[in-house]
């Protein structure tokens, strides 16, 4: 039933596509003339005025043969990260990786050409199906700026899937952690270098600040970093002026607000002891989210991975998805495993039975929704 030829065809052809994230105009309408042509009615959003990204988001529907079926979605991203031009996808011993200067784009290509096998072997096979939509993202690499976007008006579906996880294939995530932004700017008072007293650095406050702080592995569900800190100038001069970029996470929303807040008062603080002030932004990048149980989009995704002796594994991610923001949207998520492996690497590589065995899946979840 499913065409591998086809298949790895198809993911070739999208990895030579350069599409890393921002830059998405190329890729974007090679794509809708795809679905299109698979008979899909394909409509595209506002996003690239909200985002300024190279292209808007697809949200493609499928219309249901049985409208018995429950409407369901998946999605995928068309973004890479960097390094992710010209890249030459090379196939030894059923894997495919790229020759080493660029990522090779599984993360999410491997998710498109999924899709866009399922969507072949449906019309080859006339296979009944309730509504599908297939909504497909710019900028997910960029922090869900896509998915953010969205206009979940455009979106009709009981629950449903993103294919883009880097779990085997027959596992799922079905959770995953808010993330914070802290950003703070600490002001201190210049001088020359010969005569400190008279002033106060930055990086004297900066320093002291982050050695007050619970980082890392704060508890079991919570983890704090400093990503960028950046300041000073000539050896001579006392620095005024520190930069410093960080996040937080947490599968707990009090818990990240209580990190958040902790790491934004011990900023302020340390520079108020100083005689000196720190400016702090914090902004939530993504929500997390949890699925429970006894929830549909759950046992579904179970019971076909069952069905075709996969391990069926749900398991707690520690990043962020497209899925994390629909789920806000009331449209219950989880995340598929892909079974790429090293994603944003050089070494990223996927096997093509990984790839097959997730068109299976994908195929099981449509049957028996």
């Amino acid at each position: 039933m499913i065409n591998q030829e086809r298949l790895v065809d198809t993911f070739l052809e999208l990895v030579k596509i350069d599409s890393e994230t921002g830059h998405e105009e190329i890729i974007q309408p090679i794509l809708k003339e795809k679905f299109e042509a698979l008979g899909l009615q394909v409509q595209e959003d506002d996003s690239k005025k909200k985002t300024g990204f190279g292209a808007n988001n697809l949200i493609c529907t499928l219309p249901a043969t049985d409208a018995s079926k429950e409407k369901i979605y998946f999605t995928s991203h068309m973004d890479t990260v960097v390094p992710g031009q010209n890249i030459q996808p090379i196939i030894k011993d059923g894997v495919i990786t790229s020759d080493g200067t660029t990522i090779l784009g599984a993360d999410d290509k491997a998710g498109l050409a999924t899709i866009l096998e399922v969507l072949h072997i449906i019309q080859e096979q006339q296979l009944p199906h309730g509504q599908i939509q297939f909504v497909i993202t710019v900028g997910e690499e960029s922090g869900l700026v896509g998915a953010k976007a969205l206009d979940k008006e455009m979106l009709d579906a009981a629950y449903g899937y993103a294919i883009d996880s880097a779990v085997p294939v027959g596992c799922f995530t079905i959770g995953a952690p808010y993330q914070m932004q802290i950003n703070a700017t600490i002001h201190g008072k210049t001088a020359h270098a010969s005569t400190p007293n008279k002033g106060v650095s930055a990086i004297n406050i900066a320093a002291k600040a982050i050695s007050r702080m619970k980082l890392g592995q704060v508890d079991d569900e919570t983890t704090a970093n400093i990503g960028k800190f950046e300041g000073g100038g000539p050896t001579n001069i006392v620095s005024d002026l520190v930069n410093i970029w960080a996040e937080a996470r947490s599968h707990s929303e009090a818990k990240i607000n209580a990190q958040t807040e902790h790491m934004a008062q011990t900023f302020k603080e340390t520079a108020a002891s100083f005689g000196c002030h720190a400016d702090v932004t914090t902004e939530l990048s993504y929500p997390g989210f949890l699925v429970s149980e006894d929830e549909v989009v759950y046992q579904k995704a179970q019971a076909a991975a069952k069905a075709l002796n996969l391990s069926g594994n749900a398991t707690i991610g520690g990043g962020g998805s497209d899925g994390n923001i629909i789920s806000q949207f009331g449209i219950p998520t989880v995340i598929l495993g892909v079974g790429y492996e090293a994603i944003h690497t050089t070494n990223e590589r996927i096997a093509i039975q990984s790839m097959v065995d997730l068109v299976a899946y994908v195929l099981k979840l449509i049957e028996i929704a």
